[in-house]
Parts: C-alpha cells; structure tokens; sequence
C-alpha cells in the first residue's frame, strides 16, 4: 500500500495550553481514519495543522510525500479540507462557488465544468445549483463544504464532522460517497457519531488531551473492553443456578454473573478468559446439561463504551 498522510509529532500550543502534544500516526491510500475524542481534545487543530491551516510548533505533517509547511502547494495540490462549520461565500450559489474553488485548484474550461458537475451530483447538490448558500438548509451547506474538498478529486481528503446537520438519508449518502472514494484515496474523518466510525472508517484513532490514546480498527479498540465477547444467556430462573454451575466448569469461561433479573427470568454473562469466542463452547455445556435457554447472544460491546473508558480514566488505552 502507499502511504499518503504521515504526521510526525504534531504538537501545537495556546499560551500555556497544549493542544496537540506529540502526535504520530501514518495512513495509507484506501484508509479511511476516524478521528475521535471528547470537545477540546485536539482534533480540529490537529486536523488544521495536518492541512496547512496552522503551522505546528514542532513536528511536522507530510502529505503525499510534501511537507505541508516546507511545500504548502504541492501539498494543498492533492488535498481536500472540509473545516469545522463547512464556511463558504454566502452570496454565492453552490455553482459559482464550486467553479471559484474549481478555478483556484487550477481547473479551466470544460475540464472545470465537468469537475463541478461531477463533484454537485456526488454530493448531491444538483437540485439547489442556483440558490445562494445563505438560503440553504444546513444540511445542504455542508454538502456544499463537501464538493468543494473533493471538486479537484484530490488523493488525500480531511473531513471535519462530514455529516453535521444532515438527515439520516444524507447521512446514509455521505457515507456512501465516502466508502467509495476511498478505495483511491486516504480520509481522515472527524466524527462525535461513534456508528459513523463502524460504517465507515477502516480505523480509529481517540485522542484525549492532545495525544493519541487508543489506535486500531473498531473490533480491536473492542477488544480491550473487560467484557468482550462475553455472552448473555437469558433463562428461567429454575435454570439459573444450574446454567452458573455449568458453564463455571467450562476451561474457556473466567466466570459468570447474573446480569439482569426480571419476572422470573434472569439474565447471566459469562465471560472469556482471553477475550476469545466462547459462545460454541456455552452453547455446548448448556446442550450438554439439558439447560435450555431462551437465548444466547455475544456481546461485542460498543465503541461508545470504549471511548467513555478511555477518555474518562487515566491509565492510557493502545489497541
């Protein structure tokens, strides 16, 4: 794979404040990167800087081979930044402003028409070509943000909360415009929509207070959760007892805790001892013993939980 987007101990300040303390990280051509972390963690300066828009106090971004600072055109070149808020010229319609950022890009003539008729149906802008953008919804402003950043169809795209304003059917088309444009590209994709990152980003990176806290893909950051792939066994409560005895004899099971109780049904967790898939070896204890359960299911766990882990403790999380 080639790489596309290195940074090199990004680190920014604001005063006494660190808002970006040391950041690494490489992404190659067909990731999409979800960047991630509480309000006030980094990521839209971090993001700034890796675009050219803020020039770090010490490290550096690289894109595509240029060094953003020491060769800000070629870098700009091949890249695409939607910023946080999706400014534009309100006065102008998407039309003008597309063939105005098209023209800026370097594009002329009919190879600057196309890129705008291509970049207006991708994000889905051909029914309000000719309004102003002040008169647009925020959900269309932003897609407005978004053909701009992919107008010069640029091999490196930022894209600072991407689906901010829309509607789940614009949501559902964005992603579907990202997933197929990464294929030749690298995206870094700014998000507070944790589902955003599992339906789209091939990676994760959370940050807290400027650095890198948890790096992998959705199932690994997962992984580190206590509770995963553990399964959740819903029976009768003359079974319960039985079904703890059982499965508490099973080598692959750490152990077993009654979950949740409600109108003479319980609910147990049983729980891995390496974060491995015990659910076979559940279902066959249980099939074993005669205990039959009204349902078995595996419990992943959610990035949600992940990231209110990591960002609220202070040990430091790496997947």
């Amino acid at each position: 794979m080639t790489q596309l987007v290195r940074l090199e101990g990004l680190t920014r300040r604001f005063g006494d404040l660190v808002a970006v303390d040391g950041i690494s990280l490489d992404l190659e051509e067909g990731e999409v990167l979800g960047f991630l972390g509480p309000n006030g963690a980094g990521k839209s300066t971090t993001m700034k800087m890796t675009a050219g828009f803020l020039e770090p106090d010490a490290g550096r971004a690289i894109i595509c081979g240029h060094d953003v600072v020491a060769e800000p055109k070629a870098a700009r070149r091949v890249l695409g930044y939607l910023p946080e808020g999706a400014p534009a010229y309100g006065e102008m319609t998407p039309r003008d402003f597309l063939k105005f950022v098209a023209e800026v890009r370097g594009l002329s003539g009919r190879r600057r028409n196309e890129a705008v008729a291509e970049a207006a149906a991708r994000a889905g802008l051909d029914d309000v070509m000719d309004q102003t953008i002040e008169t647009l919804s925020k959900g269309y402003r932003r897609r407005v943000g978004i053909a701009q950043a992919i107008v010069h169809d640029p091999r490196v795209l930022i894209l600072d909360e991407p689906t901010d304003g829309l509607d789940p059917n614009q949501k559902h088309h964005v992603r579907t415009l990202i997933r197929d444009m990464a294929r030749h590209k690298a995206i870094i994709v700014s998000t507070h929509i944790l589902e955003e990152v599992e339906a789209v980003c091939t990676r994760a990176v959370i940050i807290d207070r400027g650095r890198i806290v948890a790096n992998g893909t959705a199932r690994e950051l997962k992984a580190t959760l206590p509770t995963f792939n553990s399964v959740l066994i819903r029976l009768s409560d003359a079974d319960a007892q039985r079904a703890v005895d059982v499965l508490s004899a099973v080598p692959s099971v750490a152990g077993v805790q009654v979950e949740d109780r409600d109108g003479g049904v319980q609910t147990l967790r049983a729980r891995p001892g390496n974060g491995g898939d015990i659910a076979s070896d559940v279902v066959r204890a249980l099939d074993g013993a005669g205990v039959r359960p009204q349902s078995i299911d595996v419990d992943e766990g959610t990035l949600e939980e992940v990231f209110r882990r990591i960002t609220t403790a202070e040990e430091v999380v790496h997947a």
